[in-house]
Parts: structure tokens; sequence; C-alpha cells
């Protein structure tokens, strides 16, 4: 820190740091849907077999997604929302790969839904890990 008049003087970077981490850090569609998956995974039972569904409503922020939408959750790990309009042409889109940590996901799945409809996302545990069973 420097010294301004004898006051110390904060430099800006460190302000917004500080003034910043209170904020909600899931900021988009597929690090929202990510930290559901998370939250999902910590409600999966830890024997063998045991099976979770999370519930996703999207949107699921105030004007945003708020058209038709594409999932795709991939066995190496990407998870990807497009946000389209309603002629089905993309607007904007939204990956991630943070829920790779929680949940195992052995084969690709993609999956269009209607605007405003729910998406299901079923787990089990294997082996000790939470596995990506169907989504829907």
């Amino acid at each position: 820190m420097s010294r301004v008049r004898g006051r110390r003087f904060l430099p800006p970077l460190f302000l917004f740091v500080a003034t910043s981490t209170g904020c909600d850090v899931a900021t988009d569609a597929a690090t929202r849907l990510a930290s559901d998956i998370e939250a999902g995974a910590g409600r999966l039972g830890t024997e063998a077999g045991a099976r979770f569904g999370i519930q996703h409503r999207t949107p699921s922020k105030p004007d945003e997604c708020a058209g038709p939408y594409a999932v795709q959750l991939d066995k190496v790990g990407a998870l990807i929302i497009w946000c389209k309009d309603a002629a089905g042409r993309t607007v904007s889109s939204h990956s991630t790969s943070y829920h790779a940590r929680f949940v195992d996901t052995p084969q690709t799945f993609n999956l269009e839904k209607p605007a405003g409809s729910t998406l299901t996302i079923d787990l089990e545990r294997r082996d000790g890990r939470a596995v990506v069973t169907d989504v829907r």
C-alpha cells in the first residue's frame, strides 16, 4: 500500500476484489447448473446404487435464456448451454467444466428443451463416485 498525505491508499484493484467477493459467482446459466450438480452430488447417498434427481428450472435468472435452449453434458467434462430465440437461433452460449469435480459423465448427453421447461439430471453412486445416468 502507498500513502497519500498521511493516509493509506488502497489500489483500485484491491477495492474491486474486496468488494466483489460477496457477489454471486454463479453468473451464467452453465455455472448455475454446475452449482446445482455440485449440490445434487452432495445430496446423493454414499452407498453404491444411491440415486438422486436434480431439477434445474431454466431460465434460472429473469431475462436470461428465456426461449428454448440446448444442453450438452460431455463425457470429457464439458457442460454447455445454448440459449435460443423463438426461431431456434442461438443468442448466447455458456460453458463450464466445474461440475466434473463432483460427477462423472460416462456418455455425452445432448438435448433440446422448450422455453421455460425443467431440466432433470439423474445421478447414481457407482464405485464411490456420483455418475450422471440420464439427462432429460
